[in-house]
């Protein structure tokens, strides 16, 4: 049939990629990610004959077999996949509605060339090994890429929701099994409608992604996310254990909270903080993490893999809030960056000055626009990363949910009150305990303003603390760094690359930038790294964005453009050595 494809995966992993046949053996699906059956499809599959076991996925082949194109329609997850259908000379190629489980695309006169992983096509193909100007122009004016562009010369993404089908080896169709339209036309509900309907969606959702074989960690916060999640959490007989990232300095207003919270669920809390060993080895730490995200994450994302090896030893797979805000209340930190303009080249300044003209969210729904842009473009990186060391989920990807948003009112579009009535009627005592924001049901009218006032102030100093004051308020910086022995700062931002890059990190980054692949490269004005890296050391500004921009590029061509091999540094061959 003209098709070549292989694999490789964790065997232990619930979204390790695998393969899975027909009982004929004339049907194979090599698939990446999960999918989720509603239960009437299971029944209805097993009332057909067709044998069901596990959480393997065994059933996508069957439902293939019952519902022949339509089957793609009916999927629901976070999910790749290539599916070979001999008896009909097809193959399909297939990515989940939202493009978060990515497909890398090069085609040629002769082949389309695809790969989950960018890196996997620069290893084969050496004539893609280049960076593609306007993607990087992309990357330098948002921190993503976007749409179906890519970072690499010559490939590109498959859009969310494809399904391109293969006969005799050539491509017959490029088809979109879902477009956002489809959600989009639904008629909006009352107020009151909305909250009901969103409270038994929620409830019958969550056990597609609490329960499982295994024990199911959950990543916790102070927020009203995993409120929603643990307070709506099915009583089984499999404990999850909880967890939460913490920085150096110790406890965070969201440990605090959620120590408290899974108190409440009977659940045993673990704080899991940053420890010497990642500062030490922080440059290992970065390069991996390009890596492993293709480039989409970078120099101060290092952390989430840090992270998630460590929750790794808790849980396998691991259950967050993520993207609950940006689809049900149209949270958002889609925006330009904005560099320094002293740093960039003149030519490199002109296109990222273009890409940053894009209206990237004018004239779109706000559902559509989180869904189907910020958290497969922007936020792809942060995915990825964790992804690489287990099992994530979820539930506010789901079909339903993200359906279900689109008809909400327009009074309840950016409004708390539909996941805060969800947390009072599913448990009211986790209702009592405020979120990190000061958000809660009952209690005094003044009490209530007063933890939202504090909330607010105490974010907003975190945020000045760990990311600098604007340009013009720089001489207030030692103010904002006097509160610290108060206990008001650290409370909610707990990653400081601020300071990091102007103290422990200092030998690292002025390595990295002083190279001639820096140095040499077209994106930046002529010695304008190293007098960036040098102003921020000496406390003359704050460059954390400039700084990461630029150690994130000069990762992604050593290790994924020239293809250098992946090193190991000393200290961090010391600290395997002592673990073992």
């Amino acid at each position: 049939m003209g098709v070549y494809a292989g694999w490789v995966g964790h065997n232990n992993r619930s979204d390790g990629a695998k393969k899975i046949c027909n009982e004929q053996k004339d049907v194979a699906l090599l698939f990446s990610g999960e999918c989720f059956a509603e239960p009437d499809t299971r029944t209805r599959l097993g009332q057909k004959g067709h044998r069901l076991s596990g959480t393997g996925g065994d059933w996508l082949v069957d439902l293939y077999e019952e519902e022949g194109d339509q089957f793609f329609e009916k999927l629901n997850g976070l999910f790749s996949g290539l599916l070979v259908d001999q008896r009909r000379n097809k193959a399909f190629l297939f990515n989940d509605r939202y493009g978060v489980e990515r497909i890398y695309v090069h085609e040629t006169r002769d082949a389309t060339y695809f790969a989950s992983e960018a890196k996997a096509l620069l290893a084969v193909l050496p004539d893609l090994r280049a960076f593609d100007q306007n993607g990087v122009a992309q990357y330098l004016a948002y921190g993503c890429t976007l749409g179906e562009r890519t970072l690499f010369r010559g490939i590109s993404l498959l859009p969310g929701g494809s399904k391109w089908t293969f006969e005799y080896g050539a491509i017959r169709s490029k088809e979109r099994y879902f477009e956002p339209v489809f959600w989009e036309t639904q008629e909006t509900v009352a107020a009151e409608q909305f909250e009901d309907e969103f409270s038994e969606t929620f409830r019958r959702v969550l056990p597609r992604y609490s329960e499982h074989g295994e024990s199911v960690g959950i990543s916790l916060t102070g927020g009203l996310d995993t409120r929603m999640v643990m307070a709506c959490l099915p009583q089984t007989e499999t404990s999850h254990p909880c967890y939460t990232f913490v920085g150096e300095s110790g406890l965070t207003l969201d440990a605090r909270l959620s120590a408290r919270i899974a108190e409440v669920r009977g659940l045993r809390h673990h704080v899991l903080g940053i420890e010497p060993d990642f500062l030490r080895n922080f440059g290992t730490h970065l390069d991996r993490t390009v890596r492993v995200t293709d480039g989409y994450a970078g120099a101060t994302a290092s952390h989430e893999i840090y992270f998630n090896a460590r929750a790794r030893e808790l849980s396998p797979i691991r259950l967050t809030g993520n993207f609950g805000s940006e689809i049900l209340r149209s949270v958002s930190t889609f925006k330009p960056i904005r560099l320094n303009s002293e740093l960039l080249s003149k030519d490199c300044a002109a296109l990222v000055g273009s890409e940053t003209q894009r209206m990237v969210g004018k004239n779109v729904h706000a559902v559509t626009f989180a869904a189907f842009r910020e958290i497969p473009w922007k936020l792809f990186g942060l995915l990825a990363a964790g992804r690489s060391q287990l099992t994530f989920r979820t539930p506010y990807l789901d079909n339903e949910l993200v359906a279900l948003a689109y008809r909400a009112p327009a009074s309840l579009r950016h409004s708390p009150l539909p996941a805060l009535e969800l947390v009072r009627s599913a448990s009211p005592e986790l209702a009592r305990i405020p979120t990190d924001r000061g958000e809660l049901l009952g209690g005094s009218v003044w009490g209530h303003a007063f933890r939202r006032a504090f909330g607010e102030v105490t974010f907003k100093l975190d945020y000045y603390h760990t990311e600098g004051l604007p340009p013009f308020l720089n001489a207030l910086d030692p103010c904002v760094n006097a509160l610290s022995p108060f206990g008001v700062l650290g409370l909610h931002k707990f990653l400081p690359y601020r300071r990091w890059f102007r103290n422990e990190l200092v030998p690292v980054v002025l390595e990295r930038i002083s190279s001639d692949r820096v140095r040499c490269a077209p994106w930046w004005a002529k010695n304008a790294p190293e007098a960036v890296a040098r102003k921020h050391v000496a406390g003359q500004g704050n460059y954390v964005r400039e700084l990461n921009a630029i150690l994130t590029l000069e990762a992604i061509e050593r290790l994924l453009v020239a293809g250098e091999p992946l090193g190991v540094s000393v200290e961090q061959e010391k600290d395997l050595e002592a673990a073992i």
